[in-house]
């Protein structure tokens, strides 16, 4: 089928995103808003952001006024009569979008295709609504659409043949990357990334690590391009827990629950950037540790060697008396300080990428030797991140469930490993997908730090998926590929 005209219905930063999407890559563009005073916010909103594209030399200001000038916007559904395509952009509401759908059903010519952008509804709930089942889909853009290359295409049980390849095509005629997956909770970015995001609320929760240092531990130790909370906070937190909501009402995984935290900051109303606070927005003071007066220590475990000779070199000291203990371990040290005569003295350290180290108390740790551990980090040039002795700390404890995630996803055979990269990449501005972050990192010490977590947490879901237990036990470095 030959889309030429498309409607988009809401004219939100999204909706009227999607509408620029579609008038750059030169189609005819209806944009649909309830009233004149929305209308008006959806024109600001695509003329602000085709204004940047020239600021920033992305356009010139013929081609913007020829793109504006290929959206029309009405406050009349009715206009849609003609169009090819109709995507909705409206808010996550289930009964607003099936009562929405219903009415393009009448409006619409009968071949035309709907397309919500609905970003964890079910859209065999949305098609069923409609006379046309087989020509409902779901278009995921995401957020800022002229910008981000992703977009996710999903396909229900009773959706006709070539209709969702017909869609990815669209989707590669706008300069984007289509995933095509089936009608689950969260389709591939979702579901791997929102779980990830509540863990990490859970853990600020649970006091295992404070905001900013789980918000470095993630951008300086993983390479994240943003911390958890501060994605929370653009993504909207009342966002994430409706999200979250809809992952529990699928899989029932304690693991998909909202984290009460989340829930909290929801109804006091601290959504993140869209109400000016949520996990940010206020300046948060945390009290000075002080500067530790280090004397001499000793550095255990793998990876001892490097690091006493760094601090040798900055004239410290070793000793088999000494004033601290570094345990360098990606698991809890607890058992080996309860070895030592002082067994207060005990650290544990992890260093994660080339700038972090997590540092590790112990419920015996003295703040003294925690202060101690934390100024030799600063010395051999790593950003300290305080934690407690937990599997995996900090960042094993975000990033090895949300591999295991990926790992389940592809064991299902929901999408492939090259879908599965791709989304996260180009979905989350991710490095690397999960499987390339795996391949890296190595799949035993992936699958042992999951069997760390699931020895100490007991959680289901951190038992490694069988895929990757049979990728490890064949002694195999990477997943197979076709």
């Amino acid at each position: 089928m030959a889309f030429e005209r498309v409607g988009v219905v809401g004219l939100g930063t999204m909706g009227a995103g999607i509408a620029e999407v579609f008038a750059r890559a030169g189609l005819r563009v209806i944009g649909v808003e309830a009233d004149a005073e929305a209308l008006a916010r959806g024109r600001g909103h695509l003329e602000r952001s085709t204004g940047r594209a020239v600021d920033r030399g992305r356009l010139i200001e013929a081609e913007r006024e020829e793109i504006l000038r290929r959206v029309t916007l009405t406050t009349s559904r009715d206009d849609l009569s003609d169009a090819d395509l109709v995507v909705e952009a409206i808010p996550e509401i289930l009964d607003a979008k099936v009562s929405l759908f219903e009415d393009l059903d009448r409006i619409c010519k009968p071949q035309a295709v709907l397309a919500t952008n609905t970003s964890s509804l079910s859209v065999t709930a949305v098609a069923a609504a409609t006379g046309r089942p087989g020509r409902v889909v779901g278009m995921h853009f995401f957020n800022p659409a002229p910008v981000m290359r992703l977009v996710e295409v999903v396909g229900t049980v009773v959706t006709e043949p070539g209709v969702v390849e017909e869609i990815a095509g669209l989707a590669r005629r706008l300069g984007k990357t289509p995933v095509t997956v089936g009608d689950r909770a969260g389709f591939v970015v979702n579901r791997l990334l929102l779980p990830y995001l509540n863990h990490a609320a859970v853990l600020l929760e649970n006091g295992v690590a404070a905001r900013d240092d789980i918000e470095a531990a993630m951008t300086l130790g993983a390479g994240l391009p943003m911390g958890p909370f501060a994605l929370l906070d653009l993504i909207g937190l009342d966002t994430a827990y409706e999200v979250m909501c809809v992952l529990f009402d699928e899989t029932r995984d304690r693991r998909h629950a909202p984290a009460p935290l989340l829930r909290e900051l929801v109804t006091a109303g601290l959504l993140g950037r869209k109400s000016g606070r949520g996990f940010h927005g206020e300046r948060v003071v945390r009290p000075e540790a002080g500067r530790a007066s280090v004397v001499t220590y000793r550095v255990e475990g793998e990876g001892a060697g490097a690091v006493a000779e760094r601090l040798a070199q900055a004239g410290f000291k070793t000793s088999d008396d000494p004033d601290v203990v570094l345990r360098l371990a990606d698991r809890p040290v607890v058992e080996h300080a309860v070895r030592l005569p002082r067994p207060d003295v005990m650290v544990g350290v992890h260093l994660v990428g080339e700038r972090v180290a997590e540092v590790a108390a112990t419920a015996l740790t003295s703040p003294a030797a925690v202060a101690a551990a934390r100024d030799l980090m600063k010395v051999i040039g790593r950003t300290p991140v305080p934690c407690r002795d937990r599997a995996g700390f900090v960042v094993d404890a975000l990033l090895y469930p949300y591999l295991n995630d990926a790992v389940r996803m592809i064991e299902a055979g929901y999408a492939s490993i090259g879908d599965v990269d791709a989304a996260m990449r180009l979905g989350c501005g991710y490095p690397a997908g999960p499987v390339e972050t795996m391949e890296s990192v190595g799949l035993d010490r992936v699958r042992d730090g999951l069997r760390a977590l699931y020895a100490e947490y007991r959680e289901p879901s951190y038992a490694p998926a069988p895929l990757l237990d049979h990728l490890v036990a064949a002694g195999l470095t990477g997943f197979p590929r076709p």
